[in-house]
């Protein structure tokens, strides 16, 4: 493992074809990210699930274990919470919404530039350490608790991304408004905006895990105007955010 002083950050970079993370990671260093790597997913996913990194660049196709499940394992029984970057070959929506499903944060398509990988790693790792104040939410019968990050719905725990968490902050804080793309892009991912199908996606899985188990929908598109989240019964109320201090401070 490096020693050097971090300064961009410290990520791994978990990638079979020596040639092309040699040149990748010689351009983060070049940055001031410091690199480590992995050329299987086994291997991957030690060390990523054993060491503090502020962000993980992981390819979708490995020896001995592919990305998804690497990200699967890396979210589910080893609870690594790191911002996760998925590299793939394949274009197609559901290729991207598999992805993003097994946990990952976000997802370039090879062939790509180099100036933009850099970009979407920093906006992942500014966001996540980003300070945010602890609120209740409450939309109907979901509720957000921002300080730790758990998400409830008629009493039953809801297990969502970091992106999906961001997603759904915005839309309880701003329920029954109804908040334009441009404003979630712009809000989640910063300058470096994704292509077109990484919004839909995401608020697709989002949907699936706050709305699909139970009889009333709280999310709504609304066809060239957005989204909203909100309780459309006569007796619902709009969110509820009480403010509980500031937690979840990080470097």
């Amino acid at each position: 493992m490096h020693a050097k002083k971090r300064r961009s950050g410290f990520v791994i970079l978990v990638e079979d074809n020596r040639q092309n993370a040699q040149a990748t990671g010689e351009y983060l260093e070049s940055q001031g990210y410091t690199v480590d790597y992995a050329y299987d997913g086994i291997t991957g996913l030690h060390l990523a699930s054993s060491n503090d990194y502020d962000a993980i660049v992981l390819d979708g196709m490995l020896p001995g274990m592919d990305g998804l499940e690497v990200c699967r394992r890396l979210r589910g029984e080893h609870k690594v919470s790191a911002p996760i970057l998925m590299l793939t070959g394949r274009n197609t929506l559901d290729d991207k919404v598999a992805g993003l499903d097994t946990g990952a944060d976000d997802y370039l398509c090879k062939p790509f530039d180099l100036r933009e990988l850099e970009a979407r790693l920093r906006t992942l790792i500014r966001r996540e350490r980003r300070q945010v104040s602890r609120e209740i939410l409450t939309v109907g019968d979901l509720t957000f608790d921002t300080g730790t990050l758990s998400v409830s719905r008629a009493e039953q725990e809801l297990t969502l991304s970091p992106i999906g968490l961001r997603l759904l902050a915005i839309l309880m804080r701003e329920s029954p408004r109804v908040v334009s793309r441009s404003r979630l892009e712009r809000e989640v991912w910063g300058e470096s905006l994704p292509d077109s199908d990484t919004l839909r996606s995401h608020l697709y899985i989002l949907r699936r895990a706050i709305d699909k188990p139970f009889e009333k929908p709280l999310m709504h598109t609304l066809p060239t105007a957005g989204y909203r989240l909100a309780d459309l019964s006569p007796a619902s109320k709009p969110a509820t955010p009480k403010a509980s201090g500031s937690t979840l401070a990080t470097a």
